[in-house]
């Protein structure tokens, strides 16, 4: 596919600054861009490559100065150049039908415009909805339902009565309504509880590969719709989680916890059980959340404290080491003993002021 720079600005919704009968067959990053590509350019660190890539064209954010270089501008140049990579890299349409290797319960109901790959296996009374793709071993337990225009990639498995909304989209390896991890603790033995619930996800989710979602003790365990879960992101079993959030890889939500709208919750962040995360609420990468936290505040540290405050305790224990060699110096010169500082053995008999 080759368009010219002003047929891709009209297509991605940017405008063009210079020539726009250039031709452009492709898309590149700035290293790698030849004349007949688009690259992009999204942060100033990347200025010096941005000058010396041999791309045709760039996309960049309005007020952007590249002298003599052919540019698209946009108002969010990362939706842009999603378009632009739709555009040059369309996904393949599957054929619609039922492959001859799949294995169907004799009550599934499935859309003639929905596509089943080889190996799969659909249970009773599953319903897949219009323009749906199940994909080659992918497994669908009895009573699931999926929505129109669905993704579900290779190896996938659902449990029983998981539901999927309109244009959901499942990564391989992921497994959704597995048990919930729940157990009556005596004498030291623990006793399952069985859990009985089930797994809603709302439409225009994307969960990456190798998640897991646990069906509900009771109820349902909720993804909001348009949220976008990572690979490797574990859900308990009776969580909520609020539309258009973002769950970043590792992350871990423990059970019954819920979470607002637009939570983020950075690289292997984590949320205790039974808390509550309010709207735009922002967990920093590998804190943990052990507390509630108030709509629209960003937190970090474990236990994770509003994010002010984690930064002035970091600025403070980047400074420990000095300020104990100073407390040593008082304490030599007020005459303090060994046996009078409170907390200078470190309780293997190794005075702190040797280690200082």
């Amino acid at each position: 596919m080759i368009y010219s720079l002003g047929e891709l600005a009209e297509r991605i919704g940017a405008d063009v600054a210079g020539d726009a009968s250039r031709r452009i067959a492709g898309v590149r990053t700035l290293a790698d861009a030849g004349p007949e590509h688009l690259s992009f350019f999204t942060s100033s660190r990347y200025l010096e490559a941005a000058r010396a890539s041999h791309a045709g064209a760039i996309l960049a954010a309005r007020g952007t100065t590249l002298p003599g270089r052919d540019l698209l501008f946009a108002d969010s140049p990362q939706l842009a150049l999603a378009r632009a990579l739709e555009l040059f890299h369309p996904r393949p349409e599957p054929l619609p039908g039922v492959h001859a290797t799949a294995i169907v319960g004799a009550r599934a109901r499935i859309d003639p415009t929905a596509a089943v790959g080889p190996f799969a296996v659909i249970g009773e009374r599953v319903e897949i909805g219009a323009r749906s793709v199940v994909g080659a071993h992918v497994v669908i337990g009895d009573g699931s339902v999926l929505g129109a225009g669905v993704t579900i990639h290779p190896h996938v498995v659902l449990y029983a009565g998981v539901r999927l909304g309109d244009r959901a989209e499942v990564h391989s390896g992921t497994v959704l309504g597995a048990d919930g991890f729940g157990y009556a603790t005596v004498k030291g033995r623990h006793h399952k509880i069985p859990q009985v619930g089930r797994v809603e996800i709302g439409a225009d989710v994307e969960i990456g590969a190798l998640s897991a979602i646990d069906r509900a003790l009771l109820g349902a365990t909720t993804i909001g719709a348009g949220t976008k879960v990572d690979n490797l992101v574990q859900v308990g079993h009776n969580v909520e989680v609020g539309e258009g959030s973002v769950l970043c890889g590792q992350a871990g939500i423990a059970g019954s916890a819920k979470l607002g709208r637009g939570v983020v919750l950075a690289g292997q962040a984590g949320v205790a059980g039974h808390l509550e995360l309010g709207d735009g609420v922002q967990v920093a990468a590998k804190s943990a959340a052990l507390e509630s936290v108030s709509a629209g505040t960003p937190v970090a540290g474990i236990p994770a404290v509003p994010l002010g405050v984690w930064r002035r305790q970091q600025a403070v224990a980047r400074r420990l080491p000095e300020l104990w060699r100073r407390l040593l110096r008082i304490e030599r010169r007020l005459g303090l003993g060994e046996e009078e500082r409170d907390g200078s053995d470190d309780g293997n008999g190794n005075a702190g002021d040797k280690e200082a």
